[in-house]
């Protein structure tokens, strides 16, 4: 089930910023290490390969991992919001082939060269959070948020370069972005893979910087961002807002922007799921002779009639007075009230003679509903009684 599975990120050991390359990275080394033609007969290997390839084949996929952000789990369950129906609904295609391809030549000799990464890349996602009432977050709202963002530079249009220059193509990987190292291992020889250190991957390098960015083709500013809170988003779900993060490179889309609902607590209601739970106190002349209370649901107060002899931690359930589901608002849980007693702290004269009359009253009853000894049954002694035969029988010594 949904709720015994780990965190994809936490399966792939990596932040929820991660971008493609990191993903892959992580993803490539767990396999490597878990393959189960590296580990014959070892389940538990088995068992954890399985776990990173339906982690990457989520986190790998934008719309999936769109959906897993927001619900979590739940999104692939049979009837979520993602309709994939579980682990054997994801399709495995995609860069694994070129994945294995490198698992088997980095362990087997021969390896191989990767293309260049200095091609249009999205920017890297951004996250925030935003907080909202209880009730906010049960019908929705609109929040806006103030976070520092990045910009083209319009001074050089993102090139990082002084206007009239030009960046220049990398020396050390020829504009590929990528540098190539060869070693030896006990399986051959092996090629690696690497970021260029003197471009960082842009494959160009800009000498002559332009002085409105400092040469990074990006100047930060403060923003308002509007954010429409659905109704039914429960606390710690996040809302993706489409390229409000990071500029791209090289022509690349931005990344996104995530921001975490942070929903305050009630003083009366609390939530689980799509229901919501409260109490209610009841008077005990109410509970035994029945009546009218007040009693308030997030859609506002309403009139309950309590039935004569209603007992403490009863609970009564309200249809559709709960939290309406994301994926339909027309679908709401319901609101559970437990009626309980409240026993007062404080009571005048008066009060009290009539709880000793009424107390007297019922213990009477009480006692003739229990009948009388049954003929040749002892009566138990008392405590006290035992203490005066033992008196008794002290002073007659």
């Amino acid at each position: 089930m949904a709720e015994n599975k780990r965190d994809y990120y936490e399966v792939l050991g990596v932040d929820k910023n991660a971008d493609d390359a990191a993903l892959k990275k992580a993803y490539r080394a767990l396999a490597k290490k878990y393959h189960p033609d590296m580990n014959p007969g070892d389940a538990e290997a088995e068992k954890k390969f399985k776990e990173a390839s339906e982690a990457y084949a989520v986190l790998s996929d934008p719309e999936k991992r769109r959906q897993y952000d927001q619900f979590g789990h739940a999104a692939f369950e049979q009837g979520g919001p993602g309709g994939f129906g579980g682990f054997d609904g994801f399709n495995f295609g995609g860069d694994m082939g070129d994945i294995f391809g490198d698992i088997f030549g980095d362990l087997f000799g021969g390896g191989r060269r990767r293309g260049s990464s200095n091609g249009p890349m999205q920017g890297a996602n951004l996250r925030t959070s935003v907080r909202v009432t209880f009730e906010e977050a049960v019908f929705g709202c609109e929040k806006e948020i103030e976070l520092t963002l990045k910009d083209e530079c319009t001074n050089c249009h993102g090139t990082g370069a002084k206007p009239g220059t030009s960046p220049e193509t990398c020396p050390k990987c020829g504009g590929r972005g990528q540098v190539v190292f060869t070693q030896q291992s006990l399986f051959g020889t092996v090629q690696n893979v690497q970021t260029c250190p003197d471009c960082h991957g842009s494959g160009k390098i800009v000498k002559d910087k332009c002085p409105h960015c400092s040469g990074t083709g990006y100047t930060s500013s403060r923003k308002k961002i509007k954010v429409t809170v659905p109704a039914g988003i429960d606390n710690g779900q996040s809302i993706r807002i489409r390229e409000k993060g990071e500029p791209g490179t090289n022509g690349g889309p931005r990344g996104d922007l995530l921001v975490e609902v942070i929903v305050g607590r009630h003083p009366t209601f609390e939530r689980q799921d799509m229901n919501i739970y409260s109490t209610v106190p009841m008077t005990f002349a109410q509970a035994a002779l029945g009546g009218d209370i007040r009693i308030s649901t997030v859609d506002g107060d309403i009139v309950y009639t309590i039935k004569p002899g209603t007992q403490t931690d009863t609970r009564v359930r309200f249809k559709g007075k709960g939290v309406p589901s994301l994926r339909n608002k027309n679908v709401r849980g319901d609101h559970y009230v437990t009626l309980v007693i409240q026993v007062p702290t404080k009571l005048n004269e008066t009060a009290k003679q009539a709880l000793r009359e009424f107390d007297q009253a019922t213990g009477n009853s009480l006692n003739q509903a229990a009948g009388t000894e049954k003929k040749g049954e002892k009566k138990k002694k008392s405590f006290v009684d035992k203490i005066k035969e033992t008196l008794e029988d002290t002073f007659d010594d």
